[in-house]
């Protein structure tokens, strides 16, 4: 799990990712499978400290993740409790680094963590996108995909954004995105959209066999591998929409802006779902890691 935490008081910062200088650590878990050619992927912490509510955040499977590749012990459970752990964007991470901030990383600040690392794989639940309201809004996500080399695992984009409108800026960016074992660009909590990938991919072997072809031909972008939310815990597109038209109605009426409108409207599908969506959340997070799982032993294998 990719994240930044604060230099601790004897300014240890023991752990350094092999080739990778300090001020990237990772823990030792980490490091030993470093060592060891062992299969990585990178997870994000900001859905532990901001994204899922608690206790739910703590039914989250993670690796473990100065600027830190792996998160543990004490660290682990200071993010779970969300003392004093702000949410970090790419464009955050510096400042947090000289101040000495906790800091849970987003994906795009994850991905900018992850290629700096030279991690190739990272799985998160759904990435951001362009925003409905306001229409000039889109997410660091989108600049941070057309940019860092790693094959990044997720259900589609979160549905309470413009889909198509995410879908073809990701084409815009030139971002190659790849339909796992399905023909729609899924949206997050509900398997349907109407929107169609460009590739459609039915084995992880073939994943990594893109990524290495897509790498020879110098390429900096990710490769953005979608797949639907397990079908026994989707929702139906027409709840979603309708839950998100509500949520949307309400982040108006109290005025909410910038980096609260994701999760307030998140909670409020949550209350308009009666919790299927927060259920839908967890299901969707645990099979995109073991995709991206199955994708980095595919990738070793390739070597």
């Amino acid at each position: 799990m990719a994240a930044l935490r604060g230099v601790p008081p004897d300014g240890d910062v023991s752990g350094t990712v092999p080739g990778v200088p300090h001020p990237i650590t990772c823990g030792a878990e980490v490091a030993d499978a470093c060592a060891a050619g062992r299969p990585l992927v990178t997870l994000e912490s900001s859905v532990l400290a901001q994204g899922l509510p608690i206790p739910a955040n703590r039914e989250a499977a993670v690796v473990r993740g100065v600027p830190t590749i792996g998160l543990g012990g004490d660290d682990l459970e200071r993010f779970l409790a969300r003392d004093g752990v702000t949410k970090l964007s790419s464009r955050d991470l510096a400042p947090a680094m000289v101040r000495g901030r906790d800091g849970a990383t987003t994906v795009a600040a994850s991905l900018t963590l992850a290629a700096a690392a030279g991690l190739e794989v990272f799985a998160t639940g759904g990435i951001g996108g362009v925003h409905r309201e306001p229409a000039y809004d889109e997410s660091a996500d989108l600049l941070a995909l057309a940019t860092a080399p790693v094959i990044t695992v997720c259900a589609g984009a979160k549905s309470i954004l413009d889909l198509p409108g995410t879908l073809e800026r990701l084409d815009s960016y030139g971002v190659t995105v790849l339909g796992y074992r399905t023909d729609e660009f899924p949206g997050f909590f509900t398997a349907h959209t109407g929107l169609r990938v460009p590739q459609r991919i039915d084995e992880a072997a073939e994943i990594a066999a893109i990524f290495r072809a897509s790498r020879a031909l110098g390429r900096r972008s990710a490769l953005l591998v979608v797949q639907p939310p397990p079908a026994d815990a989707a929702l139906e597109a027409e709840v979603v929409e309708q839950a998100v038209a509500q949520a949307l109605v309400e982040a108006r009426t109290v005025g909410v802006r910038g980096a609260t409108v994701t999760p307030f409207l998140l909670a409020a599908v949550e209350r308009a779902t009666a919790g299927r969506s927060l259920a839908a959340n967890l299901a969707l997070l645990e099979a995109n890691a073991a995709l991206a799982a199955e994708i980095a032993v595919a990738l070793g294998a390739t070597r």
